[in-house]
């Protein structure tokens, strides 16, 4: 990566070119000087820039994905992105890491070997915080998670993990499954120290609160498909499963949603006066006929009309008539 100047010195640069003390010739003479660019054998890259550009959108469509699901299940304003993607050791991994912090060991079916999604402490509090009735808010002294607070963190992680699927379907079909959560990294070792991961970081900001996500992917565990993560063949493989199944899959969800549901019985005109009076075994005239239709709406508005009965020992009611709207 190039390093990058702060103002301060790219002021002093442009002062010594207008100034005459460095010339631009020389300048240009030294870039095209042939440069050593150091590399450290315990820590070798093993990804290329195509595949690394392939992690990057398959984790920016996983962003997305949380981003919606977390904001409804949550209800509140989500937003996560994918901030790094890095290529170290496992041992610095856990390093960097706060001691206590929330790490879930999740598995990846059809792929050998387990990964880590850690969640800093300030991000997973304000998660328990909103599920618990609060505003999202996070605390300022870290502490372990409680079992209940375990518990709904649990829920959570599950909730991603139809978003990892769903991310990485282009490539390959996963079936995560959570193995067991942890709050010390030293006592996390699922490969050893000096093996290299993937490491990507993503921001997630939870009405005011922010924290990060950490998705640790051994290098052992993606190598066998290190030849999909190619931009080329994930476009290929991403256009073929467009179309029907993501039609299905729309039709799937939209067939899970709850709406209301009303069966108006009748309605009745009364005055203030008679309403003070009603009292117990009192009768209501309602407008509609016993052998007529009632109206039946979803979101307040009429779509169904039909008859009121009882099916076993609960109250229900029979569709008799659909109305469609014009033109349709």
């Amino acid at each position: 990566m190039a390093e990058v100047l702060s103002q301060s010195e790219i002021d002093a640069l442009l002062e010594a070119l207008s100034s005459g003390t460095l010339k631009v010739d020389e300048v240009i003479s030294e870039e095209k000087k042939k440069k050593v660019k150091p590399y450290d054998f315990r820590r070798p890259n093993k990804l290329s820039k195509d595949q690394l550009r392939t992690l990057v959108m398959l984790h920016e469509n996983f962003a997305r994905l949380l981003t919606t699901s977390l904001s409804t299940y949550l209800r509140s304003m989500v937003r996560a992105q994918v901030v790094s993607i890095d290529q170290l050791t496992y041992e610095e991994f856990t390093k960097s890491l706060n001691n206590p912090t929330v790490m879930t060991i999740i598995s990846l079916k059809p792929l050998e070997g387990n990964i880590v999604m850690e969640l800093s402490p300030q991000l997973a509090f304000a998660v328990v915080d909103r599920l618990l009735g609060g505003q999202g808010n996070s605390i300022e002294k870290i502490r372990e998670l409680t079992d209940i607070e375990q518990t709904v963190i649990k829920r959570v992680i599950l909730k991603t993990f139809t978003n990892l699927k769903e991310a990485w379907k282009a490539v390959i079909e996963l079936e995560p499954a959570y193995e067991t959560l942890e709050s010390n990294p030293l006592f996390t070792q699922i490969v050893p120290p000096a093996d290299m991961i993937i490491l990507v970081t993503l921001e997630v900001r939870i009405a005011e609160a922010f924290g990060m996500m950490n998705i640790c992917m051994p290098f052992v565990v993606i190598e066998p498909i290190l030849d999909r993560l190619n931009a080329q063949v994930w476009f290929t493989r991403k256009d073929k499963s467009a179309g029907f199944h993501d039609l299905t899959a729309l039709q799937n969800r939209l067939g899970q949603a709850k709406v209301p549901l009303i069966a108006e019985l009748g309605r009745a005109r009364i005055t203030v006066g008679e309403l003070l009076n009603l009292g117990i075994g009192d009768v209501l005239q309602l407008d509609q006929s016993v052998k007529g239709l009632m109206d039946i709406k979803i979101a307040n508005q009429v779509k169904f009309r039909g008859s009121p009965g009882v099916s076993g020992n609960k109250m229900a009611i029979q569709i008799g008539q659909i109305l469609r709207e014009e033109g349709n």
